[in-house]
C-alpha cells in the first residue's frame, strides 16, 4: 500500500511543564485488593455493565470491548492485539491508531502490510477522539495484549467466562483511562504552548517587531491551515482535474519526455490527489515520493493503490519545510504550484525550499520557465457595471464606495474582442535559479495600444513553459486568447478610465509584492499616467 509519515512530533524537552506521570493502576489494585475488597467488586458488579462499542470497520454495534475485538477478527479479518503487539504501541500510539481508523474510515486491510516506520497515526492530531467517550479508548493496551488475554481475543470459542473476564478488565482499566485522558489533556495544553512559542520567536527574528509572540504565531498557523483545508475538499481538485489544458500539458510533457524520467527520483510538491506523480511513475521515474499538507492525501492513498502503483510512489503527509523525506537527493522536482496571476497562494516558496534541500546538482524543477504578461482592456459595459455604478445607486450617490471596490482585483475570463493593446511580459521566472526574495518585484512596462478607446482594466496573466532537456517541449497559456483555464485571468479595474489613441504607448510600472498581513495574498500596484493604485488578491 502507499505509504504515510506525518512528521509532526511531540517534543516535551527544552523547559516545558513535565509530563504528569500516568498511573498504570497497580498500586490502586493493591490497595483494594487488601483495604476495600468488597467494595472493589462491589464496584465491578455495577460498571460491567453492557456498553455500546461502534466497530471500526463498519456500523455494527457491539456489547463490549472483547465482543468488538472478537467481531474484526470474525468479520474483518483483522487483529487489534496482533497490531498492537506488531508496533509495540504504548497508550499514545494506540489511541491515535483507533482514531486514526475512525476519521479515516480505512479499510481493515489498510492495516496489513504497513511499514514498520512511520506509521500513518503518528500525527498528534489523532489523539483527538473521533467518538465521544469511546469504549475503545478506555482500553488499557498494555493490558489488552497481556497473554491470558491475547489467547482469549485469538480464540473465537472462548467460553462465557473468559468473556465475563475480559468485560470485568476493560472495565477496570476504565477509571486508569480517565485520569491518564486528563493528563493527557494538561500535556496537550503545554505542547500547544510551546509550539506557540517556539513560532513566535522565528517569526519575531524575521521581522525584528516585538508584540505578542503567541498571538503572532497563532494567526500564522491559522492561515495556513485556513490554505491547506480548501484544499482537502475533493470540489476544488476536481475543478482542477477537468482542467484539460492544465492536466493534459503536465502529462504531454512527462509522456512525452520519458527519458527525462527514466529511472529518476521525482519529488512531487503538493501532489493533491497525486494525478502528477502517477504520470510520472508511468513515464519510467525509480521513485515518487509525493508531499501533501492537506486531508486530500488519504484519498491520493486509495488512488494509488486502486492503479497498482503503491510500490513506486510513497505519499507523505505534512509541509514540506516540516518532513525529512526517505531519500538525501532528488532528480526532479514537479509540482502544480500555480495561483492567480501566478504567484497568489505563495506556494512556490515551498518548491524552492524543496529545490534548496533535496534537489540533486544535475535536477531539475518542472515545469522550469514562467512568464507573467500584462495588456490594456477596453471594456466600458463592465466598468459601467462594476465601478460608474456606485454614482447612481436608485438615486442615490454611493460613489464613496468605489474606494472599497476598486481595490479588489477581479478573477474572471475576459473577453478577447476587449483587448486594446499587445500584450508584453512584465517577469519571467527560472524555476531552477529565481530566489525567494525575486519573487517580489518592480517592473516598468509599456502597452502597444491597437485601438482608439479608453483604458478601463489592466489584465495579468502567465505562461507556462516546460522546456529543459526536453526533446518535446510543452507549454500553455492562461492569457485571454486561447482556451480558458481554471485560472481564468486577473483584472485590475481602473477608478476612471484612461484616453487611449491606436499606434501609442501607454507606459507605466507595476509592483508586486505579499501582503505582510496574510504571505498568502499579493499587492499589485500600478503608476499609471500619474495615477497610482493598490490591488489585493486574496
Amino acid at each position: 500500500m502507499a505509504k504515510y509519515t506525518d512528521p509532526r512530533e511531540c517534543d516535551c524537552d527544552g523547559g516545558a511543564e513535565e509530563m504528569p506521570e500516568l498511573s498504570d493502576g497497580g498500586d490502586d489494585d493493591d490497595d483494594i485488593d487488601d483495604d476495600d475488597d468488597e467494595e472493589h467488586w462491589q464496584w465491578l458488579e455495577e460498571d460491567s455493565q453492557p456498553v455500546n462499542v461502534t466497530c471500526l470497520f463498519c456500523d455494527r454495534l457491539l456489547s463490549s470491548v472483547p465482543a468488538t475485538l472478537q467481531h474484526c477478527m470474525a468479520e474483518h479479518q483483522v487483529s487489534l492485539v496482533d497490531v498492537i503487539r506488531k508496533y509495540n504501541l504504548d497508550d499514545y500510539g494506540y489511541i491515535k491508531m483507533i482514531n486514526f481508523i475512525r476519521s479515516t474510515k480505512c479499510d481493515a486491510s489498510c492495516l496489513t502490510g504497513l511499514p514498520d516506520a512511520p506509521l500513518p497515526w503518528e500525527s498528534e492530531d489523532f489523539l483527538r477522539p473521533v467518538l465521544q467517550d469511546d469504549p475503545l479508548l478506555q482500553t488499557d493496551p498494555e493490558e489488552l495484549c497481556g497473554s491470558e488475554r491475547l489467547s482469549q481475543l485469538t480464540c473465537p470459542s472462548s467460553g462465557p467466562g473468559s468473556h465475563d473476564a475480559l468485560l470485568q478488565r476493560a472495565q477496570a482499566a476504565e477509571e486508569r483511562a480517565r485520569s491518564s485522558e486528563e493528563a493527557l489533556a494538561r500535556a496537550m495544553d503545554d505542547l500547544h504552548k510551546l509550539k506557540l512559542l517556539a513560532q513566535g520567536l522565528v517569526l519575531n527574528a524575521e521581522t525584528g517587531r516585538s508584540g505578542n509572540l503567541g498571538t503572532v504565531a497563532e494567526l500564522r498557523e491559522d492561515e495556513d491551515e485556513a490554505y491547506f483545508s480548501s484544499y482537502g475538499h475533493y470540489g476544488i481538485h476536481e475543478e482542477m482535474l477537468k482542467d484539460k489544458v492544465r492536466t493534459e500539458s503536465y502529462r504531454d510533457f512527462m509522456y512525452r519526455n520519458p527519458q527525462v524520467f527514466r529511472d529518476k527520483v521525482v519529488l512531487d510538491v503538493g501532489c493533491g490527489t497525486g494525478i502528477l506523480s502517477m504520470f510520472a511513475a508511468r513515464s519510467g521515474a525509480k521513485k515518487v515520493i509525493a508531499v501533501d499538507q492537506s486531508e486530500i492525501i488519504y484519498q491520493a492513498m486509495d488512488i494509488v493503490r486502486s492503479n497498482q502503483l503503491e510500490d513506486k510512489i510513497t505519499l507523505i503527509k505534512g509541509r514540506i519545510e516540516d518532513i525529512s523525506l526517505p531519500v538525501e537527493k532528488v532528480d526532479i522536482i514537479i509540482s502544480e504550484w500555480m495561483g492567480y496571476f501566478l504567484l497568489f497562494e505563495s506556494m512556490l516558496d515551498s518548491v524552492l525550499y524543496a529545490r534548496e534541500h533535496y534537489l540533486a546538482d544535475t535536477g531539475s524543477v518542472y515545469p522550469d520557465l514562467c512568464n507573467i504578461s500584462l495588456a490594456a482592456v477596453g471594456d466600458t459595459e463592465k466598468h459601467q457595471d462594476r465601478i460608474a455604478f456606485w454614482d447612481d445607486v436608485y438615486g442615490f450617490n454611493m460613489a464613496c464606495m468605489k474606494k472599497a471596490v476598486v481595490p479588489e482585483a477581479v478573477v474572471e475570463v475576459v473577453k478577447a474582442d476587449t483587448l486594446i493593446s499587445e500584450p508584453t511580459v512584465i517577469q519571467t521566472i527560472d524555476c531552477n535559479r529565481v530566489c525567494l526574495s525575486e519573487l517580489e518585484f518592480a517592473s516598468d512596462f509599456c502597452l502597444k495600444i491597437t485601438n482608439t478607446t479608453e483604458c478601463t482594466a489592466i489584465v495579468g496573466y502567465f505562461d507556462i513553459f516546460f522546456d529543459k532537456g526536453c526533446s518535446n517541449k510543452v507549454m500553455f497559456s492562461t492569457g485571454p486568447q486561447v482556451t480558458k483555464t481554471h485560472w481564468k485571468q486577473t483584472v485590475f479595474l481602473l477608478e476612471r478610465p484612461v484616453s487611449v489613441l491606436a499606434g501609442e504607448e501607454l507606459q507605466g510600472k507595476i509592483t508586486v509584492c505579499k501582503n505582510k498581513k496574510d504571505p498568502r495574498s499579493l499587492l499589485v500596484t500600478f503608476d499609471l499616467r500619474d495615477r497610482k493604485q493598490t490591488y489585493s488578491l486574496q
